[in-house]
């Protein structure tokens, strides 16, 4: 067993050692015996932007001694209203314009250092270009070595060699997850934003009874014991959810349906277990991309109700990650270490879109043909 000790840093979050005591001493709680048969590397790695919700140095670089003029200054910008909200309606091209060509930075004013799992492709090879196109530093990683190479070599291609690295990565496999953060510590040195984004359905769209055993187990491993196995201590964690997060039923994918509605008890078990122990610098997200038209989707589109609804309700990685993206990068500049639910598609916005679709005949055959 391992005992990994949580230490306050100004800012990184965390530090992990590998002493020998069988049990999980945590700064400000009582020590737990530990159920994680490995341990991370030392060193200052991972990390929260702002931890304890604490201020940022004052802007006018007085950071020991603001002057009166300063302190006015300031005072009157920590009075100010937070930002509107942001809608997928946002181009990029006019929140650059609105900010001068600029990009919101970490609070220390660098890039953030992310890292996103099942990123070779679709939704989270989208994230990866969206968080390259803000400047951010990425880590890409896969099991499939090919796609890896490939992916790293376009994004490098329109952003630099010096800003996207990827390594190959099953994170269902414990030795992989180590490999993975021992790459990630080489090339960012620590990671502020890690997205647990890989997940599977073994492409299969049938009922449960007739499911291979080999599929059940690539699709439970992967979407459970896999994100489990990443959620161990980052600065920021985001989870992604998908259907049947919400509860509702899964017909004929009830598998992936079932592992997706615990990604959301994970979510909020392990909030409560930092809370319990007081852990102010580590945060446990969800995000929830809604349908979007990844291979993972479309191989299920051969039923007319699939058709339609993908049809109505769908969008494209780019659109999805273009809306994520620009959450996401606001949480760790807040200044608190609050929980969040980032959604892309809410409750209302698909309502609203099923009804003009019966009212007014829109969005028929966007994607695929309907009978």
């Amino acid at each position: 067993m391992t005992r990994v000790c949580f230490y306050r840093l100004e800012k990184r979050s965390l530090l992990f050692s590998c002493p020998d005591p069988p049990s999980l001493s945590i700064c400000h709680g009582e020590p737990c015996v530990a159920s994680r048969p490995f341990s991370l590397p030392s060193g200052e790695f991972l990390s929260s932007r702002r931890p304890q919700g604490g201020l940022s140095p004052p802007p006018c670089g007085h950071e020991n001694a603001p002057t009166a003029a300063c302190r006015g200054r300031l005072s009157s910008e920590r009075r100010a209203p937070p930002p509107a909200a942001l809608s997928p309606a946002d181009s990029t091209e006019n929140r650059r314009r609105k900010r001068g060509g600029g990009r919101e930075a970490g609070a220390d004013g660098s890039p953030y250092n992310v890292l996103i799992t099942g990123s070779s492709k679709g939704i989270g090879y989208a994230l990866a270009r969206e968080f390259l196109k803000a400047g951010d530093k990425v880590i890409l990683c896969s099991r499939s070595g090919e796609r890896v190479e490939s992916a790293v070599q376009e994004l490098r291609e329109e952003f630099g060699e010096q800003h996207v690295w990827g390594t190959v990565c099953d994170v269902r496999e414990a030795k992989d997850v180590r490999s993975l953060v021992a790459f990630a510590q080489d090339k960012l040195k620590s990671v502020d934003i890690w997205i647990n984004n890989a997940g599977s359905n073994a492409y299969s769209y049938k009922p449960l009874a007739e499911t291979s055993d080999e599929d059940l187990m690539e699709v439970v491993t992967t979407n459970t014991l896999g994100l489990m196995i990443c959620c161990l201590s980052w600065g920021h964690i985001f989870n992604m959810d998908g259907a049947g997060s919400d509860g509702r039923p899964t017909p004929r994918f009830a598998a992936y349906g079932a592992t997706k509605r615990s990604v959301v008890h994970l979510t909020k078990s392990l909030q409560a277990e930092l809370q319990m122990h007081e852990v102010k610098n580590v945060m446990v997200h969800n995000l929830s991309p809604g349908m979007v038209t990844t291979d993972l989707l479309m191989s299920g589109a051969n039923t007319k109700q699939a058709k339609f609804f993908i049809n109505i309700l769908a969008e494209t990685p780019e659109v999805v990650a273009e809306y994520l993206v620009r959450c996401i990068r606001v949480v760790p500049n807040k200044g608190t270490m609050k929980p969040t639910y980032i959604r892309f598609l809410t409750g209302l916005k698909a309502y609203s879109q099923i009804f003009s679709r019966f009212a007014f005949g829109t969005r028929r055959n966007r994607y695929v043909i309907e009978d």
